[in-house]
């Protein structure tokens, strides 16, 4: 593991703070699993299971729902049994769903159900994986931690699809499936033998209280995750209905928008741990508005056909401000959460990623069909200025104007810079 921290430090230029190891281990393997997976679900059900276009959308809205449920659920049975059980629970049940896919052959409802089942069956261990961030590190690393993990997502996320390519060369799919199921064994044995049973900063005992009811009666959490899914619409907006309007409406080709894909995964392993590190000192309030308006007014310069150099830089300013949004966000929830139920808050916060990739390309390209690519570009900087607003309310009103406690950001500028 000492290697792999070293190895870390180089290429990404941040400190890695050794009792996350493990978790990065899991979320690099997990992450090229589940890359291999999703990248080719979709071709899987149109080429295999010939389903149309609304039978498919009509899976993966299935999909984002159990998403959302299995999120807070794992969560929150990570509070009562732990985070190691959750972790190895979801990871022992992910071989199930490219073996479900075998056994499913061509019945087209039969795959639709398993399309659904992705969400539920995807999530249950994540927000466990998510909630051992803060239990293994001080208050003061949460955001480089998170930082941290989001890196190594990417990247397996990067390896993921290619490496699913090649097993379907002659588009033999029960290679695939084969592969992609030993694939997901990985992360399990990986969390079996290095997960750790505790972290030093958890709960000293489960909690005696309905997470549930904690969170409906905490405004300031229902504030940030009022402001966390109108920023998942704009997130989401990128992947799935940015591609969309540039190939149809602005001329672009398809390989064009294939080479600018790549700017994101990296500039998110080059730069993530430096720009977390550099923004440390930064209050929590300030970086958390300022991300997601860098996120959402650069699509207004897609409201008229632009050159390439344009589509760029929207794309360049889009990273940047995803950069800081994902890693202070999850910290913000860390830190607004009780301890005893941070599995549960980090959870359904985590819903609204699920949320987004329902309602984005229903409510944006309805909006494109009916009133145009301007039109719907207002609606997500709209979306993005509404988010920056209220997650900069709900921010001070838990942290104050500076963000942190006395000393805290000294702490996190030391910290974080190594």
């Amino acid at each position: 593991m000492g290697g792999l921290q070293a190895l870390m430090r180089r290429l990404f230029g941040g400190e890695i703070d050794r009792p996350l190891l493990p978790v990065l281990a899991v979320t690099l393997s997990g992450a090229i699993a589940g890359g291999m997976i999703w990248s080719f679900i979709g071709i899987w059900a149109i080429k295999r299971l010939d389903a149309s276009n609304f039978q498919l959308a009509f899976g993966f809205l299935g999909a984002a729902t159990s998403g959302a449920i299995g999120g807070y659920l794992g969560g929150h049975l990570s509070d009562r049994l732990g985070r190691r059980p959750l972790i190895l629970f979801g990871w022992a049940i992910a071989p199930l769903v490219p073996l479900g896919a075998l056994s499913v052959g061509t019945h087209l409802w039969w795959g639709i159900g398993l399309l659904t089942s992705l969400g539920l069956l995807g999530t249950i261990g994540q927000a466990a994986n998510q909630a051992l961030v803060p239990d293994l590190l001080p208050q003061e690393r949460h955001e480089a931690g998170y930082a941290a993990v989001r890196v190594v997502q990417n990247l397996g996320v990067t390896i993921g699809p290619p490496l699913g390519g090649l097993l379907l060369l002659g588009q033999n799919w029960t290679r695939f499936f084969v592969g992609a199921a030993c694939a997901a064994i990985v992360p399990f044995v990986l969390a079996l033998r290095f997960i750790p049973r505790r972290g030093r900063y958890a709960p000293e005992a489960p909690p005696e209280r309905s997470s549930l009811g904690a969170i409906v009666r905490d405004r300031v959490f229902l504030l940030f995750f009022l402001s966390g899914t109108f920023s998942t619409l704009v997130y989401v907006a990128y992947e799935t209905v940015l591609p969309i309007s540039l190939v149809d409406s602005h001329g672009m080709a398809p390989s064009t928008w294939g080479f600018l894909l790549v700017v994101n995964p990296a500039m998110v392993t080059l730069l993530q741990l430096r720009l977390t590190a550099r923004t440390a000192h930064v209050p929590a309030s300030l970086k958390l508005s300022t991300a997601i308006l860098l996120m959402g007014v650069p699509f207004l310069a897609l409201t008229k056909t632009g050159p390439l150099p344009v589509v760029a830089a929207v794309i360049f300013v889009f990273v940047i401000g995803e950069m800081l949004w994902v890693p202070t966000s999850q910290a913000v929830v860390a830190r607004i959460a009780p301890a005893d139920i941070r599995g549960a808050y980090i959870g359904a916060f985590g819903s609204t990623f699920s949320i987004g990739f329902a309602l984005t390309p229903f409510v944006g390209l309805q909006v494109r069909g009916t009133a145009g690519d301007a039109a719907m570009w207002i609606l997500f900087t709209s979306l993005a200025v509404v988010g920056a607003v209220v997650g900069f309310i709900a921010c001070t009103r838990a942290f104050g104007l500076t963000g942190a406690a006395e000393g805290e950001l000294e702490e996190a500028a030391v910290a974080a810079a190594g």
